[in-house]
């Protein structure tokens, strides 16, 4: 068949489809669900970090008016399971997460009780009414205190409060530190942070008591991970409980993980036989969401007298929290921290160590980078730091260690293979688009008037599209790496796609449908994507990990390129000719050259509704389901280029220009790809200057309110400007690569990079993040502190 003429969708600047309702208010998310008569639950929250349950006293909130129920986890213990997040991991300890708390409470906010009411407002009236008298137990917050032999164990049982630890060792490690011509090395912290959707979690379980059977509507990323979860929680099959992620404002990986509310509300709702919803305020999405990030690295780098890789050494400590979640387990994040702190880089000797801890405070689990922007961090902060040893330019050391264009497939030393992505266009793109030689030039000129300007450079590289053989966390035992496609011709002439993919913010109506539309001849408007909705594919894990690109995009390729061939058969014979001489185009098939044609609601009427017109050994199924696996998946790769000034007298950071260079395949849709790096940035931006989650000794939090964690505004985020380096991916179908998490993994360790640039004059160095004004103070106080001292 001939390629047909009209243009192609893919790589235009559609217009979101989801623009129309998301931007005019009228999204349905799963509070503007009609409740009817669902019951409202609230719940009482532990305010001890780590305690044992004496009491609770509820007998007053029971006789309150309109509280349907008070429950606690001996009320449940036999209707549901507790969620257990297991890994192939040596060594690795998994923690039980009940509903409610199980005789002992691990961290502030954990659900104790449960009460349900006719409204919210009368729920969290019983839920203040009710008293719960604790054993407080030993507190210790901090991971490295907390994984030594003698630290209080967390979790009772439990041989130590190390819940993983892996290593990873290639080549004569020792023999690269061995007085090498160059050695730096430092203790960089990045501290904890959290999701900050601007949807906080909500869950709508309706029930079915005739049928046995539910339906969880859940503010998630992962329906499909979570039907599968609750099935085997709840012991009941999987075609009677569905989730649905209607419209989803946010994720960011905070919604990617089973919660204790969406066990509550599926588990109450079969006891009592109501529907119950629960809608969690900006307090308990604070203090109960999954948190991100909390590692300490230690690191050296080791560099020949030209600057070229030696070895690399570091050993992290992570603090995964009270729990290690499911499904992803505490692993997720801080063995990713050493999976990728090679980077794109050239090394030839690598030792890695991590340990992950547990400790009195929320769990941490995925956030978008998952653990790539602390790796990228470290990794970015030695090579300027090397850079300044050897008095190179920081540019000019990374492309003396980037791997090569001719290098590629390239394996990292621990594993990992990058394929053919434009490591070092890249880092040339950002520079032309900075005019990077001019920008030194004109910070040379600030300084000389007393202006402390920096410049920052970061270069990164992560997994994109994963498929089967690399599992989204280390260990995990579920497949996430593949998505399913069902797509049918209805007996209407219209296509409905489905996918087991979940937006919550994408564009995937849009972009899958560009994919679609392209595969089938037909225009946008006449298809309809579905995702979300667990029972429309038999097996669909999710939006995460810059996947949906790459693996919802396969599977819809292959589905609609059968269906395609199926229509073409049929429209042959209705057509009287030859397959090879049909097109599909604007929705119909049309003789090439001739004036043969029907559109795609002809061929629907002829197939479905008009009796003979078809005969039997022409007939054709109209519904395809096909699932794509791309195996190892692919390699995204950036440069962030960024210029900031430091306030010398309120040490504010201000960003003045920042340059993105990256790679991520063929586009898709280049609006998309730019709005999700802007976001990504923000996150960025956040996370460098801004953004922390801080607990006290004791467990508490402490940034409680939005007033206490900061969040960046339209002030703080920088004008972007990118450069779109078009390398198609040479393993995926479509030649496409995920983008939705690189601005947030290269940000924090480009501004880093560029804060200690301007404040290099001072003698300092950045190794915290965030840089916050405050710590900038200290910082120049302590340096001057010691010069005095040195004096």
């Amino acid at each position: 068949m001939r390629e047909r003429t009209r243009d192609k969708l893919v790589g235009q600047p559609v217009r979101r489809v989801e623009d129309a309702r998301l931007l005019t208010g009228r999204g349905r998310y799963v509070d503007d669900r009609p409740s009817g008569h669902a019951l409202h639950m609230a719940i009482l929250r532990s305010d001890q970090p780590h305690a044992r349950i004496v009491a609770i006293r509820a007998d007053a909130a029971r006789g309150m008016r309109g509280v349907y129920g008070v429950y606690t986890w001996q009320d449940i213990e036999r209707l549901i399971k507790p969620a257990l997040a297991v890994s192939r991991m040596s060594g690795y300890q998994p923690t039980p997460i009940h509903a409610l708390a199980n005789g002992k409470v691990h961290f502030v906010g954990e659900p104790v009780v449960a009460i349900l009411a006719e409204s919210r407002y009368l729920a969290e009236d019983a839920r203040d009414a009710i008293e719960v008298e604790y054993e407080p137990l030993p507190v210790c917050t901090d991971a490295e205190a907390a994984a030594l032999e003698d630290a209080p164990l967390l979790h009772d049982g439990f041989a130590s409060n190390v819940l993983v630890e892996r290593s990873f060792v290639r080549g004569e490690i020792e023999q690269a530190f061995i007085n090498p011509p160059v050695l730096v090395g430092g203790r960089f912290r990045f501290h904890r942070k959290t999701s900050a959707a601007m949807e906080p979690r909500c869950y709508l379980a309706e029930v079915d008591a005739g049928r046995d059977a539910l339906t969880l509507y859940t503010s998630s990323q992962v329906p499909g991970i979570i039907r599968d979860a609750l099935a085997d929680l709840l012991d009941m099959p999987g075609n009677r409980l569905t989730t649905i992620a209607p419209d989803v404002g946010g994720g960011f990986g905070g919604k990617t993980s089973l919660y204790q509310e969406e066990m509550l509300v599926c588990v109450l709702a079969r006891k009592i036989g109501e529907n119950v919803k629960w809608t969690g305020d900006r307090l308990e999405d604070l203090l109960s969401t999954s948190q991100a990030f909390d590692e300490l690295v230690t690191a050296e780098l080791s560099l020949d007298a030209h600057g070229q890789i030696l070895g690399l050494r570091a050993d992290v400590v992570g603090d995964v929290g009270a729990y290690s979640i499911y499904p992803w387990t505490c692993g997720i994040e801080p063995v990713q921290v050493i999976s990728f702190l090679p980077g794109p880089y050239r090394v030839p000797a690598y030792h890695g160590h991590v340990r992950g801890v547990t400790t009195p405070k929320a769990p941490t689990g995925p956030y978008r980078g998952v653990g790539r922007p602390t790796s990228t961090f470290a990794m970015e902060r030695l090579m300027d730091m090397a850079a300044k040893q050897l008095g190179l330019d920081p540019a000019e050391i990374r492309r003396r260690n980037l791997v090569r264009d001719e290098e590629f497939p390239y394996r990292t030393p621990v594993g990992i293979v990058w394929d053919r992505s434009a490591f070092m266009g890249g880092l040339e793109g950002a520079m032309e688009r900075f005019d990077y030689n001019a920008a030194r030039e004109a910070q040379a000129r600030a300084r000389a008037e007393g202006r402390w300007i920096g410049i920052g450079v970061a270069c990164y590289a992560e997994l994109s599209g994963i498929g089967s053989r690399i599992s989204a966390s280390p260990g995990m035992p579920i497949n996430t790496g593949t998505d399913t496609c069902v797509i049918q011709l209805d007996s209407t002439g219209s296509i409905t796609a489905s996918f087991g993919c979940a937006s919550h913010g994408q564009g995937h109506e849009t972009t899958l449908g560009q994919v679609l539309a392209d595969e089938l001849g037909a225009r946008l408007e006449d298809l309809r994507v579905i995702t979300g909705n667990s029972s429309t594919v038999p097996h669909g894990t999710g939006s995460y990990a810059s996947r949906t690109a790459v693996i919802s995009s396969g599977a819809g390729i292959l589905a609609a390129r059968e269906l395609r061939e199926r229509m073409l058969r049929v429209a042959a014979h209705l057509l009287d000719s030859p397959v090879e001489y049909l097109e599909c185009v604007d929705s119909s098939i049309r003789v090439q050259g001739g004036d043969g044609r029907i559109t795609f609601p002809e061929l629907a009427r002829a197939l479905y509704s008009q009796m003979g017109r078809v005969p039997g050994d022409v007939r054709e199924e109209m519904c395809v389901t096909r699932v794509y696996d791309p195996v190892v998946g692919t390699t995204s790769s950036a440069t962030h280029l960024v210029q900031v000034e430091v306030d010398p007298q309120t040490y504010a950071v201000h960003i003045q220009r920042y340059v993105i260079a990256e790679d991520c395949g063929r586009i898709i849709n280049p609006l998309i790809v730019a709005g999700q790096t802007r976001g990504a940035l923000a996150q960025g931006v956040g996370a460098a200057l801004l953004e922390e989650v801080v607990y006290d000794a004791d467990g508490q939090l402490l940034t409680a309110s939005m007033v206490d964690y900061l969040l960046p505004s339209a002030p703080e985020v920088p004008e972007l400007e990118m450069v779109h380096l078009h390398t198609e991916a040479p393993n995926t179908l479509g030649g496409f690569r995920g983008m939705g998490e690189g601005g947030t993994i290269g940000s924090p360790a480009a501004i880093a990079n560029a804060v200690a640039d301007a404040l290099s004059p001072l003698g300092i160095e950045i190794s915290e993040l965030p840089v916050t004004p405050e710590r900038i103070f200290q910082l120049i106080q302590s340096t001057s502190l010691k010069r005095k001292e040195e004096n």
